[in-house]
């Protein structure tokens, strides 16, 4: 039997390799309401409104408000990732650290923050050795546009561009709309469960946890299981 090919892991960064409900979430709801208030200059809970809609909409505040209001991204993902408090508040447990050193193939982090606050975060976490590449909201532009996950436009030239086959990926995220893109693109996919529950930025809570959906290769709740998932001869997922 021939050796099956080692997989690349495409990993998600926030509730997926860290519980970002806890660290990083508020902080950043309260930083995007303050910038939109300011740059706006609307009433505080105008600028909270237009942040939960554009996020339901476009899957990321910033799209609304760069094609709404022509606000600048770069301007924008500066101002709302300064966040002082968030080394404090990070934590990761060495087992996770170990189950991704052990982990076989090599490992990409695909998130739809900005690369500062990414690199800021798995420095803190002491995972900055853990991935070859980071690819950030800022690589996310297709035609002059931005496309963030879930777009599966962006990812396909993600792909390309990292010269991967996308029979050959797996994304490991905890958001179902951006792992039904990579699914019906050719990704395997694993749906990381373990920080849902407190997830104020996502849907899948409750019932709908015990719930996978076709598009979904695999449910977990730690990173440790991700080694079960794939073996020298046969990959699980």
């Amino acid at each position: 039997m021939s050796r099956a090919r080692q997989p690349v892991w495409l990993f998600d960064l926030d509730n997926t390799l860290h519980d970002a409900s806890h660290a990083a979430y508020g902080l950043i709801d309260a930083a995007m309401n303050d910038y939109i208030e300011r740059e706006l200059q609307v009433a505080p809970d105008l600028a909270d409104r237009l942040r939960r809609d554009y996020w339901r909409r476009y899957g990321a505040t910033l799209l609304g408000l760069e094609r709404h209001h022509g606000i600048r991204a770069a301007h924008f993902l500066e101002q709302t990732h300064r966040l002082p408090e968030l080394e404090g508040r990070l934590r990761c447990h060495a087992h996770d650290r170990a189950a991704l050193a052990r982990l076989p193939g090599r490992k990409i982090l695909l998130t739809n923050a900005p690369l500062a606050y990414a690199r800021r975060v798995l420095t803190a976490l002491d995972l900055a050795g853990a991935f070859e590449a980071i690819v950030s909201i800022e690589d996310m532009r297709v035609f002059g546009r931005l496309r963030p996950k879930p777009d599966a436009r962006m990812l396909a030239v993600v792909l390309a561009w990292l010269k991967l086959r996308p029979a050959d990926c797996v994304l490991v995220e905890d958001t179902l709309a951006h792992q039904r893109s990579a699914r019906a693109l050719g990704l395997r996919t694993v749906w990381m469960q373990r920080y849902l529950r407190s997830n104020s930025h996502g849907p899948e809570v409750g019932a709908r946890l015990r719930r996978k959906p076709s598009y979904v290769c695999a449910r977990i709740r730690s990173l440790q299981e991700l080694r079960t998932l794939f073996t020298a001869h046969r990959p699980h997922v």
